[in-house]
């Protein structure tokens, strides 16, 4: 564990040396794609989770803050 934190260690001091620009631009080339897959094993792990609890609520008839009439926020006058 320890050559994994003077490892990291290490990273960091690399990457705190650069300029500003490079920071960046190393920093969004690594963050944006680490956060795209996670956002989508998330999505695909939750997805069918959060489908499940929803079924028994939509069996009971019990619906969210949607009322007939009110679906899609136009309300007719």
């Amino acid at each position: 564990m320890d050559a994994i934190a003077r490892w990291w260690d290490g990273v960091e001091l690399w990457i705190a040396g650069l300029p500003f620009i490079p920071q960046v631009i190393l920093v969004v080339a690594v963050m944006v794609p680490l956060c795209f897959v996670f956002a989508t094993v998330l999505d695909r792990v939750l997805g069918p989770l959060f489908e499940r609890l929803d079924r028994p609520r939509r069996a009971s008839g019990v619906r969210g803050s949607e009322t007939e009439g009110e679906v899609g926020g136009d309300a007719e006058v």
